[in-house]
């Protein structure tokens, strides 16, 4: 379905720009922005994913992953096709990367009453870049709080601020994902770049949940990555909080990308490093004993234990640790 975009603006010879991301692509007509789905028809910017999905399931919140927003629960996540950056390693390239990925259609309306009738508790919006679903998603995410269900979007965080302050309202929880630390990597391996990356987490977390997430890929030599990893975290306790938690994902070969997978004393490495500075750190992808779980950051009481994307809640009472009553940083327990 083809509809008019939002943030665009007109150029001369039915030429117009997309400023709904930092790519801001100037677009003839015919032919289509970076994303692949903004699409300039005869001098008007029109979105062609509106109401069309690739994928949709039911999944516990954690494997968005969200951590520290209501544990356990699950929750309707949907999928469209598209990317504003073109990442050499991307896990979803299959339809992030293929604008012939088959879709279906799926009104806002309908989306909202399935999220209902399958016991979800809230809709997330993922699987590809949500951000250039912003049509639907806005229109979707607004009809959801009207019926009381939250909103979450997994994304790259690459998006205009204008657009984010007009999206922000109706999302309840964000997990962002930072490719990297380092400026060339995003230019070279992601066709993206870190600052806009950076100021839509300093922005959203003044509204909404967030969580971060870096897949550790061994673009350089592993000190080069640990001296990134650590700006990276002392970024994140400074400017966004030692309570925001941060998810250390290992990287595996895939699409473009044949580098051989992170290796394990990196991945501990790294996971070491950020708990010296920030409450709450995971690993994914990566067997360890604690990487999962939540511990008190006062205490080191077990609060959530997690195998897979199973949870216990434990050591927990009223909001609080019930070892030490440290409050706990959870949205939704």
């Amino acid at each position: 379905m083809s509809t008019e975009a939002r943030w665009w603006k007109s150029r001369d010879q039915k030429v117009v720009q997309c400023v709904l991301c930092p790519q801001n692509c100037v677009i003839k007509s015919g032919k289509a922005g970076l994303c692949g789905v903004r699409k300039n028809s005869g001098g008007q910017l029109d979105t062609i994913i509106y109401g069309q999905y690739t994928g949709a399931s039911v999944d516990p919140v954690e494997k968005k992953p969200l951590y520290h927003f209501y544990p356990g629960r699950p929750i309707l996540s949907l999928g469209a096709k598209g990317c504003n950056m073109a990442c050499a390693f991307c896990q979803n390239w299959h339809i992030s990367q293929n604008p012939d990925a088959t879709t279906q259609a799926l009104s806002p309306e309908k989306a909202v009453s399935r999220a209902i009738s399958e016991g979800s508790f809230g809709i997330a919006y993922t699987y590809s870049e949500p951000m250039i679903w912003f049509e639907y998603v806005i229109d979707t995410a607004a009809i959801a709080h009207q019926q009381g269900l939250k909103n979450v979007l997994v994304t790259n965080g690459f998006i205009n601020l204008d657009p984010l302050k007009e999206l922000l309202p109706f999302i309840d929880a964000m997990n962002i994902d930072i490719k990297s630390f380092d400026p060339i990597f995003y230019r070279k391996i992601c066709q993206g770049s870190l600052d806009p990356v950076k100021k839509v987490c300093e922005e959203s977390v003044k509204d909404c949940h967030i969580e971060i997430t870096n897949l550790v890929v061994p673009f350089k030599e592993e000190e080069k990555i640990i001296k990134d990893t650590g700006e990276m975290v002392d970024w994140i306790a400074g400017s966004l909080g030692e309570n925001v938690p941060l998810h250390f994902s290992r990287y595996f070969p895939s699409y473009h990308y044949e580098k051989p997978q992170t290796s394990a004393e990196l991945m501990n490495r790294i996971y070491e490093i950020a708990r010296q500075k920030l409450n709450y750190v995971y690993l994914g992808n990566i067997h360890s004993s604690d990487g999962s779980n939540t511990l008190c950051p006062n205490c080191s009481a077990v609060l959530v234990k997690r195998f897979g994307y199973q949870t216990s809640l434990q050591n927990l009472a009223g909001g609080k640790c019930s070892k030490c009553g440290r409050k706990a940083d959870f949205a939704g327990i």
